[in-house]
């Protein structure tokens, strides 16, 4: 098929390559315009650009998606498909143009996690499974008529960081699939249901506070659910701690909520509502990621 492929972090670029290699005519990519970043502030292309760049592809960089000039280069593209991962918002009069409409890649089983942290989400609220969705796009975000879905589980220590390269790579398997139904005639989803669903909105700076009120099995998941990236963290010394990687020990006590604990060599362990949360991989703000061994060695508790 002529596919229109709308993306760009690297979350999108399995599928991109999946598409591609599989002998399908990927006419352009649609990705972000290049921003400055770094220390030099040079202009950065996305990972979905790269590729395109690589490979030969024509690459569209609109700074906004219902400019006239953008959407006569769609037209004249004449594509029966586009598939959107990871990318922008679209308009309508983006999503309906091919004949076959506009295949969108979600990293949760829809109709749960809709929203921009579906991966974090999941983690967070402690679940044991989550999945990839492929759906057509309608005008509400994430509600359009489910293609194909797949399930994986979410092991007990595993963080979001390891989940998403995980759907990453079963999500460009779930949209060749998604693929080959649409071209063999399958264009018609099943309706998603609408009833108590859990949502996943953007994650914000209060999202990643720990708040050693809470359980340990709560504040662990937290910890997981947001690492490597954004990171949830605590303070020490009016500084930002982040923490990447922890434990919990489960115990009745009696020290103050958000205690911390230490030998000073070998732990540190945060006292919250049933027991102990135990840091391992910490970053002081100002200073890199190191083990918690590492970090007693140049600070006193």
């Amino acid at each position: 098929m002529r596919i229109i492929f709308l993306g760009t972090p690297d979350f999108s670029v399995p599928s991109l390559d999946a598409i591609v290699k599989a002998g399908h005519e990927v006419v352009a990519v649609v990705t972000m315009p290049d921003k400055a970043a770094g220390r030099g502030m040079q202009l950065q292309q996305s990972a979905v650009k790269k590729y395109a760049v690589e490979n030969n592809i024509k690459v569209l960089q609109p700074i906004k998606l219902k400019d006239p000039e953008f959407i006569a280069e769609l037209q004249a593209l004449n594509a029966e498909l586009q598939v959107v991962i990871a990318f922008r918002m679209l308009p309508q009069i983006v999503w309906e143009m091919p004949k076959f409409g506009t295949l969108n890649l979600h990293a949760s089983l829809l109709p749960d996690y809709r929203g921009a942290a579906p991966i974090n989400w999941a983690i967070i609220n402690g679940e044991t499974k989550t999945g990839v969705s492929t759906f057509f796009l309608k005008h509400e975000i994430d509600t359009g008529d489910v293609l194909l879905t797949k399930e994986v589980e979410i092991t007990p220590t595993m963080n979001a960081g390891e989940l998403h390269d995980l759907l990453m790579n079963i999500g460009a398997e779930t949209v060749l699939k998604s693929l080959e139904l649409i071209k063999n005639g399958n264009t018609k989803g099943t309706p998603q249901g609408n009833d108590n669903n859990k949502m996943a909105p953007k994650i914000f700076k209060e999202n990643c506070l720990i708040n050693w009120d809470n359980s340990a099995e709560n504040i662990y998941n937290l910890i997981r659910g947001l690492s490597p990236y954004p990171t949830a963290f605590t303070h020490f010394d009016g500084k930002i701690l982040k923490v990447f990687e922890a434990s919990i020990e489960l115990s009745n006590h009696d020290e103050p909520i958000g205690k911390m604990i230490s030998d000073n060599k070998t732990f540190l362990k945060l006292a919250c509502q049933n027991g102990y949360v135990h840091l391992l991989q910490i970053q002081l703000e100002g200073k890199k990621r190191i083990g918690v061994e590492e970090f007693l060695r140049g600070h006193k508790i």
